[in-house]
C-alpha cells in the first residue's frame, strides 16, 4: 500500500476549493489572496499566454446579491481607465454559476510594503500625489472609493501605482445605484484575511441611516456613522488624509535595521527621518487639513491635496498653513539656499579684496 506524502496531502487539500474553469480560456496556477466576499488566484490566460488575476466568489451557492456585487464591482472597474486604476480584463460566470472576473495582474508590493523598505520622505510623496490623481480620476466619474487604505494600493517596482479593491464603491451617477452592500437587517463584522495572512477588520454595523462600511482607521466620520447621503469625494479626501499621515509616521525597517547596525552611528544618513517628531508643520497640516471632523473644511477635492504637495516638495506655501515671515524667510533660504551662498561668497570676496588693497 502505498502512502500519500504530506506535501501531497497538503498539495490536494489546497486546490479541492479551487473553482472549475473549463470552459473558459484560464488556467489555474495558484491561489494569491482571499477576502471577505471573493479569492483571487494567478492565473494563465491560455490564448494571450500571459499571467492575470481572477477573481471568483467563493462558494457556489452564494446570494444572488454576491453575485451581482461582482459584476458591479468588474463594471465600476471597468469603467475606470486610467493608468493608476488595475484595468479589468474580462467577466463572466464559471460551470457553478459563481461569478468571476479577470483583471491585470500586478507586480509590486503594497504601500504599507514599500513603506518598510523607502526612507526618502520625496519618494514617498511622490506615490502619494500618483494615488491621489487616481482617486480623483474616479471621483471626476462619479465613482467614491470608500476604502481607500495602504493595503489596497500597490506600488510597482519603477514607481507605478495602481488604486485596487473597489468591493465598496459608492456610484455618485444619477440612475444607478446610491451605494454598494447597503444590508437592510443585521449588524456583522467581518474579518477580512489577505495576502501574506494580514487580516484586516470590515466592519458592516446597522445604523439609522445605513451600514457602515471600510476600514476604521481610514473611515472618516460620516462614514462611520452609516450617514450614506452625506459620502462624497470628501469622504475619500479623508481617507487620503489618513494615509498621507500613515506615510509621514511609519517607520522605515530598512532604516531601522540600519541605525542598529555597528556603522549607524558613524552614518547620520542611515537613521529614519520619518519620525512623528521631525515631520515638517505645514506637512502635518496638510494631513490634518484632510481629516477634518466636519467635511466642509477638508480639501474639496484629492487633486487640491495632491497640489498642497506639490507646493510642499517645491518648497512653496501650502494652503493649509499659516507661516509667520520668520518662517517666510527660511523656507526661501532653504529654497534658494545655493544662490544665498554664491552671493555671500561674492560679497565676502570682494570685502577681502577691499582690505587687501586698501592703501
Amino acid at each position: 500500500m502505498n502512502w500519500l506524502s504530506d506535501n501531497l496531502v497538503r498539495h490536494l487539500r489546497a486546490v479541492s476549493d479551487w473553482p472549475d474553469l473549463s470552459g473558459t480560456k484560464y488556467r489555474l496556477l495558484e491561489k494569491f489572496a482571499a477576502g471577505g466576499m471573493g479569492t483571487i488566484y494567478l492565473a494563465e490566460d491560455t490564448q494571450l499566454q500571459r499571467r492575470v488575476a481572477l477573481k471568483v466568489l467563493h462558494l457556489p451557492e452564494v446570494s444572488s446579491d454576491l453575485s451581482a456585487r461582482m459584476w458591479r464591482e468588474a463594471r465600476v472597474i471597468a469603467k475606470l481607465e486610467h493608468p493608476s486604476i488595475v484595468p479589468v480584463h474580462d467577466v463572466g460566470e464559471l460551470p457553478d454559476g459563481r461569478v468571476f472576473y479577470v483583471m491585470k495582474f500586478v507586480h509590486g508590493q503594497r504601500l504599507d510594503q514599500y513603506a518598510d523598505a523607502e526612507n526618502e520622505l520625496p519618494n514617498r510623496l511622490r506615490i502619494f500625489q500618483k494615488i491621489c490623481e487616481a482617486v480623483a480620476f474616479a471621483h471626476a466619474h462619479g465613482v467614491i472609493h470608500r476604502d481607500l487604505k495602504p493595503e489596497n494600493i500597490m506600488v510597482g517596482a519603477f514607481g507605478e501605482v495602481l488604486v485596487m479593491d473597489w468591493g465598496l464603491a459608492k456610484i455618485l451617477v444619477e440612475g444607478e445605484e446610491r451605494a454598494s452592500m447597503v444590508e437592510d437587517g443585521g449588524s456583522k463584522i467581518e474579518n477580512e484575511e489577505t495576502r501574506n495572512g494580514k487580516s484586516l477588520l470590515s466592519i458592516q454595523n446597522e445604523t439609522q441611516h445605513g451600514a457602515v462600511l471600510g476600514t476604521p482607521a481610514y473611515m472618516a466620520p460620516e462614514q462611520k456613522r452609516g450617514e450614506i447621503e452625506q459620502i462624497d469625494q470628501r469622504t475619500d479626501v479623508y481617507a487620503l488624509g489618513a494615509i498621507l499621515k500613515f506615510l509621514l509616521t511609519v517607520q522605515s525597517k530598512v532604516g531601522l535595521a540600519q541605525e542598529d547596525s555597528p556603522t549607524a552611528a558613524t552614518n547620520s544618513s542611515a537613521s529614519p527621518t520619518l519620525l512623528n517628531a521631525k515631520i515638517p508643520k505645514a506637512l502635518g497640516t496638510i494631513y490634518d487639513k484632510a481629516m477634518m471632523e466636519n467635511k466642509t473644511q477638508r480639501y474639496a477635492t484629492a487633486l487640491d491635496l495632491a497640489s498642497d504637495i506639490e507646493r510642499f516638495l517645491n518648497g512653496l506655501s501650502v494652503s493649509s498653513y499659516k507661516e509667520n515671515p520668520f518662517e517666510i524667510v527660511w523656507r526661501w533660504l532653504k529654497k534658494y539656499q545655493f544662490m544665498v551662498l554664491l552671493v555671500f561668497i561674492y560679497l565676502l570676496v570682494r570685502i577681502l579684496l577691499f582690505f587687501w588693497f586698501r592703501p
